[in-house]
């Protein structure tokens, strides 16, 4: 497994990281902890040594599991962590230092660690970004041996460039794929000056990317593919990258053209995010073993070449560009 260094933090983490929103709901089934458990011990077989959950996910269970799973292991494996979004109503006002300190030390309960490696502002409203006290929590929270470093993870590219504005924002999490083409135009250069660690999600549009969905493809009532299309539980950039479905399968049959031969796009799609070296790691989520062997096809991937690359910025800005490049 390559590894790549996570910005200021000083990790060396696998390129190919594994995220456990999939393990943690809104994809169709209920949290399994030996589901979970199986995907995450297989992931760090396979040699991935960075895992990203969040409090919310399975309502602490991801976080469970995670923490059960890396203490059982003899390697060395980080863990990123996400707090905030339990806040009800997920706004401004309710983002307090005493909220989130709460949530930092449930999230150390949940995961049986004596230690978080990363912890990030989950998707916080924009205002967030310019309340310094809530930032200077964190040095507090390092200072008593808690965390080992803060992040954030973000919606828009705007809010990317607000957070590393801070100096102990480590590391960004945001989305970033052959749909979203935003962040390497504006925020990855921003980045790199400043040796904050970039962690990709979403890098398969909810599994658009992977090339095996239809116009007849249906996903459960529970799936966020399901309900969030336009927004209505969450950011709808999660879902699809905010992407029209029907467009979206229009642009893939288009990217099928240019890497012919292919059942599953998902490698070259995650290798095109690997392209850019400003990425610290990608962190596509797996709901069982089989998508997680998918997701590690990448390593055998070989690098597009410059025509591919011009190919796929020529679908985005035919097919996509006009839908997600402004809002987000």
């Amino acid at each position: 497994m390559k590894k790549r260094k996570l910005g200021k933090t000083g990790f060396e983490i696998s390129e190919i990281s594994l995220g456990t929103w999939q393990v943690g709901g809104k994809w169709g089934e209920e949290f399994s902890v030996k589901n979970a458990d199986k995907i995450l011990n297989e992931a760090i077989d396979a040699g991935i040594n960075f895992i990203d959950t969040a409090d919310v996910y399975g309502d602490g269970l991801s976080e469970k599991t995670v923490g059960k799973v890396v203490r059982s292991r003899s390697e060395r494996v980080y863990v990123a962590t996400k707090c905030g979004r339990r806040l009800n109503p997920h706004n401004n006002a309710a983002y307090t230092p005493k909220a989130l300190r709460g949530f930092v030390e449930d999230s150390l309960k949940n995961s049986g660690l004596e230690t978080l490696d990363l912890i990030q502002l989950h998707c916080p409203p924009g205002e967030v970004y310019g309340r310094p006290e809530i930032f200077e929590l964190f040095d507090r929270l390092k200072a008593e041996g808690k965390i080992r470093f803060m992040g954030v993870s973000v919606e828009k590219v705007d809010e990317a460039l607000q957070a590393i504005r801070y100096d102990n924002v480590t590391t960004v999490q945001i989305i970033f794929n052959m749909f979203r083409h935003k962040p390497a135009e504006r925020f990855f250069p921003e980045a790199a000056k400043r040796d904050v660690g970039i962690i990709v999600r979403v890098p398969l549009a909810s599994g658009l990317l992977t090339g095996t969905f239809t116009r007849e493809t249906t996903f459960g009532e529970s799936d966020h593919r399901t309900f969030n299309r336009q927004g209505e539980a969450f950011d709808k950039g999660e879902t699809f990258s905010g992407v029209d479905y029907e467009r979206g399968l229009e642009a893939v049959d288009e990217l099928k053209k240019l890497f012919p031969g292919r059942e599953n796009l998902a490698p070259v799609a995650l290798k095109w995010v690997l392209m850019f070296p400003e990425v610290s790691c990608v962190i596509p989520g797996a709901s069982h073993a089989g998508q997680l062997a998918s997701n590690l096809q990448v390593q055998d991937e070989e690098a597009l070449t410059p025509e591919q690359m011009k190919g796929v910025a020529a679908i985005y800005d035919r097919y996509i560009r006009d839908q997600v490049h402004h809002l987000w």
